[in-house]
């Protein structure tokens, strides 16, 4: 195994569990970004959504393109934090299936090795209902891809489980608070691209037409009933916090300072 374990912040865990929850139809994805050191450990602390070309309910893919672009962020990311940050690895959902990768994703992951033999998988699954409380829950895994095969053998992968531990952070770091707040505009334009290519076939009835835009208002307004909305909220009820905090600190500051005076 190339990699000993992996320390996840929990602002990156939150924007991650977050893209995984915005849909229940179809996977989602984004990519890993952070450091290893030496002792083989993987430190992730930001985390790029990727838009979805082609929307499957059991498959993505990361193109060349995405990964390249994921490359310039971290180089922009390393050059901000003052700190070597590159691509350490891949997530995506699972809804409603397992939370164990399919061979499909281990032989994925065994691609991307071939390239960094330090790069991870991470797999969420949600809206995975459990059998006994019959309440939703969420599970998620870490894990490699190793050849069985013996040399010049046809490769045979299975999945190794990388220790994953949640680090807590007291607060959500300014590269996971840019990927969060661009959420609700990547489901946009993901709904966006799929009514364009419909409406590119100018054999639809005006009936058909009417209805695929419809669908697409429908879309539209989902996204700002589940994601926008919430996550406005959700940001306004941070910065109240915030503020509790801040008139708190002040008033210990005065307390000291009174205290040196005397």
């Amino acid at each position: 195994m190339a990699v000993e374990k992996v320390y996840l912040e929990s602002d990156a865990y939150m924007v991650c569990l977050t893209h995984a929850l915005s849909t229940e139809r179809e996977e989602v994805m984004g990519l890993l970004i952070g450091e290893i050191d030496e002792q083989r450990v993987s430190r992730i602390s930001a985390v790029i959504m990727l838009r979805r070309s082609d929307k499957q309910p059991d498959r993505v893919e990361i193109s060349p393109e995405q990964l390249s672009d994921a490359s310039t962020k971290a180089e922009r990311l390393a050059q901000e934090l003052d700190r070597p940050m590159r691509v350490l690895g891949w997530y995506h959902s699972h809804p409603h299936i397992t939370v164990w990768p399919s061979h499909v994703d281990v032989r994925t992951q065994a691609m991307y090795q071939m390239m960094d033999e330090g790069f991870i998988g991470l797999i969420l699954s949600v809206f995975n209902q459990d059998k006994v409380s019959k309440n939703n829950r969420i599970q998620v895994t870490c894990f490699q891809s190793v050849n069985h095969s013996p040399e010049g053998q046809p490769s045979q992968y299975s999945r190794i489980e990388v220790p994953l531990h949640i680090v807590p952070s007291a607060r959500v770091g300014p590269a996971c608070l840019e990927s969060l707040v661009e959420l609700p505009n990547i489901l946009r334009l993901e709904e966006s691209e799929a009514y364009e290519q419909i409406r590119q076939n100018k054999d639809l009835d005006l009936m058909t037409c009417i209805h695929n835009a419809a669908v697409y208002t429908k879309s539209l307004s989902h996204i700002m009933d589940v994601m926008t909305g919430p996550l406005i909220q959700s940001l306004e009820n941070r910065l109240e916090r915030n503020k509790v905090r801040i008139n708190e600190l002040e008033r210990r500051k005065e307390e000291m300072l009174e205290e040196l005076r005397t």
